[in-house]
């Protein structure tokens, strides 16, 4: 009788632990995936929102496409991925590189004020600002104080300095969600890495390149990921701040789908534009991942 060495059992799987995952895989089936099969389908078509679906292929997508108006609020969007992704990123990093060489007291104090803007809803931080920002503001009284009236004006109605004021509002909200995640990240960095780059004469400046940067890559992939997908998808601020305006210099996406669907009745384009976005997003993401992602 031959005995075969390489038999090995093979282990029963417990299908009954999928019905644990079952009532959240329902859930992402019914209030994502079909919502967004339907908005594909419904790109295809014109449609006002009530009568009849009337097919027209890729249309829509190449109407929003040929838009300069929309062509450039891609690019506004852009724009304000320096503010919501870029600036907190680096605020954050410099934050935790400083926490490093100096102790403060009171540090979970600071830390909660920091990122209390996370905590506000958008509606209240928008009101909030539109107010700082008024001819009347805070920021203008200021200016005016120290003899700078010559510098004051309605930064949200300037063509010029609104959508960068609006992205300085992003910023102000983002960067203490990155402060805290690199502060975290840097906690778990081990000690013994800091001590060796001081053996070897390393400066705050190298031991933060060498040692506190390459450590955080996983925390950057995850800021990177959220802020930038948050830059995109920003609606609210812009909708109360400056409403796309003034004229179309702070118009976004994400307001031109709001327009089209709720007050053109353009609901395929609206959905056309929405799956649009939605790549846009992927594709940024994708390229996060592939450019950060740990080689082996």
């Amino acid at each position: 009788m031959t005995i075969n060495h390489n038999y090995r059992p093979q282990a029963k799987i417990d299908y009954s632990s999928y019905l644990y995952i079952l009532p959240a895989f329902i859930f992402y089936i019914l209030f994502v995936l079909f919502p967004l099969g339907d908005t594909l389908i419904t790109s295809f078509t014109q449609w006002n929102g009530i009568g009849e679906k009337k097919w027209i292929g890729l249309e829509n997508y190449s109407k929003n496409l040929s838009n300069k108006k929309i062509t450039s609020s891609i690019k506004h969007s852009f724009i304000l991925i320096i503010f919501y992704s870029f600036l907190p990123i680096i605020i954050g990093l410099l934050i935790a590189g400083i926490m490093i060489r100096v102790k403060i007291q009171g540090m979970a104090t600071y830390r909660a004020i920091l990122f209390l803007p996370q905590i506000l809803s958008m509606i209240v931080v928008g009101i909030s600002w539109r107010w700082i920002y008024a001819p009347k503001g805070p920021l203008n009284s200021g200016l005016d104080f120290f003899g700078l009236e010559n510098i004051s004006r309605a930064w949200l109605g300037s063509f010029d300095f609104a959508l960068p004021f609006v992205g300085l509002i992003g910023t102000w909200v983002m960067f203490g969600f990155t402060m805290i995640l690199f502060i975290a990240g840097v906690q778990k960095i081990p000690t013994e890495l800091y001590d060796a780059a001081k053996v070897d004469g390393a400066g705050a400046i190298a031991e933060f390149f060498n040692v506190t940067l390459p450590n955080l890559r996983g925390e950057i992939i995850v800021a990177l990921i959220f802020t930038v997908t948050l830059a995109l998808r920003n609606f609210d601020l812009i909708y109360i701040t400056t409403g796309g305006g003034p004229g179309t210099s702070t118009m976004i996406p994400s307001m031109f789908i709001y327009k089209k669907a709720f007050q053109m009745n353009q609901v395929g384009s609206a959905s056309s534009l929405g799956i649009m976005l939605t790549l846009l997003i992927f594709a940024l993401v994708s390229l996060i991942l592939i450019i950060l992602r740990e080689k082996k």
